[in-house]
């Protein structure tokens, strides 16, 4: 699945993991929560 730039710049941010879930693709940080965003 192709990913979008913006989601790309918040996973390389420090504490951030993909997820995939229900064909959707989210970026999650419990470290600084304001970077969640979601793709699809």
């Amino acid at each position: 699945m192709k990913v979008r730039n913006s989601i790309r710049s918040v996973k390389h941010q420090p504490g951030s993991q993909v997820v995939r879930r229900r064909g959707r693709t989210y970026v999650i940080n419990r470290s600084n929560p304001r970077l969640k965003t979601r793709q699809g």
